[in-house]
């Protein structure tokens, strides 16, 4: 129940917040204040704080300049201390982590005066292990490098380059001056990958407490901080992966916790994401033949654990059957795809969808055994694992030492993941499709693999709703959803189908604060045709970009195709090619850098980009005046995953385009025009080249979906 107390708390700290900062309440913002108040003061408990009744879980769209990230956080707080809870609040990008913990909750914590505590959460993964930073610069002292490891130069190559060896010396001197507290996002220049995962561990292959350096390690300092936080910040790939493991794992457990979904609408496809796999067929044969050919030092290095022993010992048969059963595996999906070299494309990779999901029978049984085949495999390497940490271990009385134990952890940690992986994905291809359920999306796609081609063999749900109703909704002891774009076409219905909410789920749509219709116009020119016709598209696109810009204002084209892009491009004058700025030539900041100083000095400045761009861009004021949205922004029509679910619901009797298509354009479109206008003083145009709004029956959904902009149809 919403107590007066509760009540009397969420008013007086949004009031002091307002009246310190010098606010106005905004009406959007405090509806959106009530409804979470309403939902999560509302859940009922039982005598030791475990919901048994109430809608727990609330959707709130609100758009930009609502407030929304003070109206859940002042919402939300009186209610989880009054019920014993914390709040996790998971976000999609760094850029809305980073605003949460040095801008909103500092400024939360002042301004509403309030006392709690937050801190970040991250993977372990985002940050440096010590007995790894050790290894590397040992190996870049050392005269020789063990020849097993560095066969695995892919994940466990010792870099001795005076690059890699300078770069490892001053990590450890910032870190352990308490000048760098061991992140990665924190290091002052960029790492690439291989230098970072050189030294930076993962769950499987961290030891916790039997680690020599514990005490010291980067990862349970930052973990120890959580223990006491009222507010964790963290993203929905960590809270995924957490509730995965079961829950409670990095985050708090979930029924003592309020989960606040910040960029909402990615959660499901970050769900389907967690939840697929790959393999690359002759990348893991060269795994596979790597581990062969090292069988002989391993068992020179490791002879003292005869338990070891005896695993290396069955491993030629397993991986001699491996090979067999791969080579035959690649020759039959060969034969299935019939892809050739010629098949490859600098763009698109060819890629063959098994309809419905159902693989051939011959097929399945060829994924039987390998399943079988990886099961034991990954028997053999998990005993391995274990006898390692043990080594770790002063009370195991293991007959390993320590120092050859962290050695090797490592890389049999990593043939041990990459043994479930596989095992994983050919479990999901040899399990048979059952009639009147939702099918698995399979797929095998033509790529690259250094001078050869591979085939990567695909699985993925195809919804994340009954995951995320299993694993997060049921077992949560409270949630909010939000986002400027949880609505498709005006309805929570997709949203709520592809999330698995809650029947009883509160939700709610929230005013803008923005005068659309006086500071916005939206342009269908006459340059707009069908894009069905792709020559004259392209061409109209390059015709309204000579006449229809002002060179002196910040532009934001978007288009739904790299191909499009740099044709039209191509097509251009070199004089206007110069104000272009394209997405794939330099990284986002930098592109965004080098538009706003291009603005700060009245000079013409273009952006040219794809689907990343027509969200997360915050460009007010001048730094852009007109959006150019080059076509509806339909998904790719060949994707997997999207052609499998309208098969689906082909099959169950639906029309995939009008439930799925157009209302997920719906959304894009609605996150695309969203870029134009950032404050309520900010005015623009925005330009459809598409006139298929204007001449086909879901046209006007579309636009009615849209904020109510000025029309001007010519």
């Amino acid at each position: 129940m919403l107590t007066d107390a509760i009540k009397s708390d969420i008013q007086s700290a949004y009031s002091t917040f307002l009246k310190n900062r010098s606010l106005k309440a905004r009406h959007g913002q405090r509806l959106m204040v009530a409804q979470i108040a309403r939902t999560l003061g509302g859940i009922q408990t039982s005598s030791d704080g475990i919901r048994t009744s109430g809608p727990h879980v609330c959707a709130v769209e609100a758009g930009t300049g609502t407030g929304k990230t003070l109206a859940y956080l002042v919402a939300a707080l009186p209610v989880a201390r009054a019920r014993d809870k914390r709040i996790v609040v998971s976000t999609a990008t760094v850029a809305l982590q980073e605003q949460l913990i040095f801008k909103d909750l500092p400024d939360l914590q002042k301004n509403a005066e309030i006392h709690f505590k937050y801190a970040l959460a991250k993977g372990r993964s985002r940050y440096l292990c010590l007995t790894r930073l050790e290894q590397a610069l040992e190996a870049g002292t050392a005269e020789t490098a063990q020849t097993t490891l560095s066969l695995f130069d892919e994940w466990m190559q010792a870099n001795t380059s005076q690059e890699a060896q300078a770069l490892y010396q001053d990590m450890a001197q910032q870190y352990l001056s308490g000048r760098w507290e061991g992140d990665r996002d924190s290091w002052k220049d960029t790492l690439e990958e291989p230098m970072w995962r050189r030294v930076t561990t993962d769950h499987q292959q961290c030891t916790n407490r039997r680690c020599s350096n514990f005490s010291g390690c980067a990862f349970f300092k930052a973990r120890n901080e959580l223990d006491g936080a009222d507010i964790i910040v963290a993203n929905h790939d960590l809270v995924l992966a957490d509730l995965s493991l079961g829950g409670g794992i990095v985050l708090p457990d979930p029924q003592d916790t309020i989960y606040i979904f910040d960029e909402g609408h990615h959660l499901p496809d970050k769900a389907i994401d967690h939840f697929a796999g790959s393999f690359r067929i002759n990348a893991s044969l060269q795994w596979l033949r790597l581990l062969k050919k090292s069988l002989t030092d391993l068992n020179a290095e490791l002879a003292s654990d005869d338990l070891i022993v005896r695993q290396l010992n069955q491993l030629p048969e397993i991986l001699n059957n491996l090979e067999t059963e791969l080579a035959e595996c690649y020759r039959q999906l060969h034969e299935i795809t019939q892809f050739s070299p010629e098949s490859m494309d600098n763009d698109v990779r060819p890629v063959f969808r098994f309809e419905k999901g159902i693989v051939p029978e011959s097929l399945v049984t060829q994924a039987m055994n390998l399943k079988i085949s990886f099961a034991s495999l990954c028997q053999k390497l998990e005993v391995m694992v274990r006898q390692l940490k043990d080594g770790m271990d002063p009370d195991a009385n293991s007959p390993l030492g320590k120092a050859e134990s962290e050695q090797w952890l490592p890389l049999a940690t990593m043939l041990h993941g990459r043994a479930v992986a596989a095992w994983e994905l050919w479990g999901m291809y040899a399990q048979p499709q059952a009639e009147d359920t939702m099918p698995v999306a399979r797929w095998i796609t033509l790529q690259n693999q250094q001078v050869d081609i591979d085939l990567e063999v695909s699985c993925s749900p195809i919804s994340a709703a009954g995951t995320l109703a299993s694993k997060l909704w049921q077992p949560c002891f409270g949630a909010v959803l939000s986002s400027a774009t949880l609505t498709a076409l005006g309805r929570f219905d997709r949203i709520k189908t592809r999330t698995g909410l809650p029947e009883d789920a509160d939700c709610l749509v929230v005013p803008s604060p923005f005068d659309f219709n006086t500071n916005g116009v939206l342009e269908i020119p006459v340059h707009a045709c069908d894009p069905v016709q792709s020559d004259l598209h392209t061409a109209q696109i390059v015709s309204y970009l000579k006449s229809g810009i002002d060179h002196s204002a910040g532009t934001l084209v978007l288009f739904s195709s790299r191909r499009q892009m740099r044709d039209v491009l191509d097509k251009l004058p070199a004089t206007l090619v110069n104000e272009i700025l394209v997405q794939d030539d330099i990284t986002k900041q930098v592109l965004l850098e080098r538009h706003k100083a291009r603005v700060d000095k009245k000079q013409g400045s273009i952006i040219f980009g794809l689907a990343s761009f027509a969200e997360g861009i915050d460009l007010p004021g001048d730094y852009l005046k007109h959006v150019v949205i080059t076509r509806i922004p339909f998904s790719v029509p060949d994707d997997p995953v999207e052609k499998t679910l309208s098969e689906w619901i082909e099959q169950k009797g639906g029309n995939p385009f009008m439930q799925i298509t157009v209302p997920d354009a719906s959304i894009r479109l609605v996150q695309a025009v969203g870029r134009l206008l950032r404050t309520e003083s900010d005015t623009g145009k925005i330009s459809l080249l598409d006139r298929r709004v204007l001449t086909k029956r879901y046209g006007k959904q579309l636009l009615d979906s849209l904020p109510p902009f000025r029309m001007d149809v010519h």
